[in-house]
This record gives structure tokens, sequence and C-alpha cells, in this order.
């Protein structure tokens, strides 16, 4: 339902990214009757909403039920844009733009460092997902196929380990566990994330972190060597850390493993514009509550300013982003 849109302003905004923060910023701007172009670089809208969150737990119709609805208010989107390859930030005020927001996530993975990652059947879950959910690799008659293992292992205990355990499930695989180098207390992943994990059947090995993932004689995993760990004093994160037992490893079996340690920012947009200050993970710094970054005329929410956080909490960041470019855009000249 396209809602009561004000007058056209004259002005016009791009959103890079197409994630909850870019599209909350996209519809607050349009209904306010700015001109909206939407830059997304997969070939769908939608963004982490699409590519990460498997369909058991968010229909994609209701994704694309939004997306149509910024369509029908005017806003345009451009897929397969590759913000920082094709242009940068600076391009588009060149282009006509009177400000920009950057909500591109994060969705660089993360890895282990350890020997046999490279092997066939390991995956990050960002691929493993991303396969699964927006590139239908699970329907076997599209080019983006995807190893479905017997016995798959998944590295991690958050919101995303989950996804990618309940997902390898729905592939077909007999079992799945779920390796935690912590406790079960010290898990991030949500309480309900990990009771419907159990529920559906999964299996946790806790206080167990991979040191090398093996393969046979064709390059496919065959299993993970692991060591067991105990807890220690508190770290940074105020969790216990866990600390190696000597002389405690052992193999455990697996033809397939998903890696899901956590993602850092997504670094195009902030490495083709060198006036845009990052802190030193690489995220973009922002006003918490307007957005406004370093670089004049560039307001930024979502994961690529916090880090991987909630969808609600990327949302509440286009909102207010959006709120502050409109007083931007619109106050008096000087």
């Amino acid at each position: 339902m396209v809602p009561q849109m004000a007058p056209p302003t004259g002005k016009r905004v791009g959103i890079v990214g197409s994630g909850p923060a870019g599209l909350t910023c996209a519809y607050e701007l349009a209904k306010l009757g700015h001109k909206v172009t939407v830059f997304e670089a997969f070939h769908k809208p939608g963004g982490v909403l699409v590519y990460g969150i498997p369909e058991f737990r968010l229909p994609k119709a209701i994704v694309d039920r939004d997306v149509d609805t910024l369509r029908a208010m005017g806003v345009e989107i451009r897929v397969n844009h590759v913000v920082g390859k094709l242009d940068t930030i600076d391009e588009l005020f060149e282009a006509g733009c009177d400000a920009v927001f950057v909500g591109t996530g994060a969705g660089l993975p993360r890895f282990l460092d350890i020997p046999g990652e490279q092997l066939n059947g390991v995956y990050s879950a960002n691929e493993f997902l991303t396969r699964t959910n927006l590139m239908k690799a699970y329907r076997g008659d599209h080019d983006t196929p995807i190893r479905v293992g017997r016995r798959p292992v998944v590295f991690g205990g958050g919101n995303v380990a989950m996804d990618s355990a309940r997902t390898a499930l729905r592939l077909g695989a007999e079992e799945v566990y779920v390796l935690y180098r912590r406790s079960r207390k010290e898990m991030p992943a949500r309480i309900e994330e990990v009771h419907h994990a159990e529920d559906e059947g999964m299996r946790f090995e806790f206080l167990t972190a991979p040191t090398e993932i093996l393969g046979d004689e064709k390059g496919l995993v065959r299993g993970v060597r692991c060591i067991r760990m105990e807890l220690g004093e508190p770290d940074a994160s105020g969790r216990r850390r866990p600390v190696p037992i000597e002389g405690s490893e052992y193999d455990f079996e697996c033809d397939q493993a998903v890696v899901a340690i956590g993602n850092g920012p997504n670094p195009l947009v902030p490495e083709t514009t060198p006036d845009l200050e990052t802190n030193r993970w690489g995220n973009i710094v922002a006003d918490e509550a307007t957005g406004q970054t370093s670089k004049r005329g560039v307001f930024a929410g979502g994961d690529i300013v916090t880090g991987a956080a909630t969808v609600i909490r990327a949302m509440g960041a286009g909102k207010l982003a959006a709120q502050a470019m409109h007083a931007f855009l619109t106050r008096p000249p000087a």
C-alpha cells in the first residue's frame, strides 16, 4: 500500500545498499518527497533479508512486497550496481545526488585461518546461505550448485550458525553438528534459535575448537581435527576465554564444513571514499542519532556502522538517518 506522499522537493538521494537500513531510509525519504535511487550490488534487492535469512524464518514474498511498494512510490532500484567499483560516492554527487546514505552492511566473511579451509566442501556462512537463499542452489536447475553433505559441521555459536545448521538439515543432511569453542551459556545466538535448532535435531559439540580441516585424495572434506577447550578468565567481551587443553586433540568425521564465526564490514565504499572516517575495524564512523558521517552530505547506518546486529536495529538507523537527511536537504541556504 502506497503511503501519502509529500510534494516533490526536487532533491535527489542515493541509497547504497538495499538491506533493511537502505530500504527503510529509501521509504522514509520518498514519502517526504525526495527522488530516491537505490543501488544494489546483487541481482535482486533486499540485502541480508534475501541472501542471509533463510526462507523458513523470513518468507521472501514479504521482502518482495516491500520492494514493490517502494517502486510504486517512485523509487528507482538499480541492481547489479556495485558502488565502489562502477562509481564512487563522489561520482554519485557529480551525477546529481544531493545526499547519499550508505547501508552496505557487514558482508565480509571471517575465516578460521587453519589448514584445509581451501578444500572442496568448505563454505563461509555467507556463501552457503547466499547460494541457498538468493541463488536457489537447492533446486538443482540453476548455475549455482551447492554440495550437500551427509554429515556437515558448522563452526560458530551465533544466529548465523543456527541458520546455517538448520538450512543444511533442510538440504537433506542426515546429521548436522554445531562445533562451538565455548559452552552453551556463552553462545551469542538467541535462546529461541538454539531451541529451534535442537528441536529439529541439531547436535552440539561444546568446548571444541577446530585446528585443521582434513581432506581425502580428491580434495574433499573428510573430517576436522579438533581440540578440547576449557574456560578461563573473562576476556574483553565479558565471556570466559576458551583455553586449549593440551593433549586433547581428536578427529571428528564430517563431509562438509560451514564457517560461521562472524563478518566484517563491506570495505568497498570506505576504500574508495578517502574522506570518509572509519574505525579500526573498518566500520564507518557515524553519529548514532543522525547517521551523519565525516563527509558532508553522506550518512550511514546499519551493520556498516555498528557491525553485525539485528534487522530491527538497522531499520531504526535507516529511519533516523532519513529524518536527518530530510533536515539537511530542506534547510535554507546559509
